[in-house]
């Protein structure tokens, strides 16, 4: 299960290199401070009960956050 958690910090510093190659700087930021969770629990030796509540708190935190964001901040303007 840590081997997962590898690669989920792999894809997302991707995504992070991604994002700053496309001048998305916050979001690169964002990817990296996920990169660095991701690996940091990789090498914590959890069980694999315990990986599987740390990705349940992280999926609950991101929907929070992903709700707020649009509910509250984010300007729809489709097209424009």
């Amino acid at each position: 299960m840590d081997r997962m958690f590898r690669v989920l910090a792999f894809w997302t510093a991707i995504f992070s290199i991604m994002f700053y190659v496309g001048d998305m700087y916050n979001t690169a930021i964002l990817f990296v401070v996920q990169t660095a969770f991701f690996l940091t629990l990789s090498y914590l030796k959890l069980s694999e009960r315990m990986y599987l509540y740390m990705f349940g708190a992280y999926l609950t935190v991101f929907m929070i956050g992903f709700t707020w964001y649009t509910e509250f901040i984010m300007v729809p303007g489709f097209g424009l």
